[in-house]
């Protein structure tokens, strides 16, 4: 995590992992050369405490390079749970003038994260991948019945 980066966004994935929230998160959309996004609880009464707990934006410090960790948003200040890792081998550049603002790096593991299973593609309507809306909704009884192959992180900590 980079507090010089982005602040706001790093104090926000600490209260996350502190409060357990990624533990058991799938990887629900993983497009290769682009990224692996996750962050909706599979519990809908958790998801549903954190959907509208917005924090404001970081101001875009550093590129999205592959590698870096950043919060996804639907527009200014919509920033919540959701977060992805840049996986394009010449990054994600475009995304910076969008307002995406790494607050983290990958340092080990980016050949794990190019692992992750991607054979669903991008998620529904557009795509055959799981639809977020039921994903919140319905939780990790939609993924294990819909999309039994999906990565997902079984504890997230702080090293320390």
């Amino acid at each position: 995590m980079k507090p010089e980066w982005a602040p706001r966004g790093v104090a926000r994935f600490e209260e996350l992992v502190t409060n357990g929230f990624y533990n058991d998160c799938r990887f629900f959309r993983v497009l290769p050369g682009f990224i692996s996004q996750f962050g909706i609880n599979g519990d809908p009464s958790v998801m549903t405490k954190w959907r509208s707990s917005s924090i404001p934006d970081d101001p875009v410090k550093v590129t999205n390079s592959r590698g870096t960790v950043v919060f996804a948003t639907a527009g200014p200040n919509t920033r919540t749970t959701q977060i992805f890792v840049n996986t394009g081998e010449k990054g994600n550049g475009f995304l910076d003038k969008q307002g995406f603002s790494p607050f983290g790096v990958v340092i080990e593991g980016m050949d794990i994260v190019d692992q992750l299973y991607s054979g669903y593609g991008e998620g529904a309507p557009g795509g055959k991948g799981p639809n977020q809306a039921l994903l919140q909704k319905q939780g990790n009884s939609y993924l294990t019945t819909s999309y039994p192959k999906l990565s997902y992180i079984s504890k997230a900590d702080i090293a320390k």
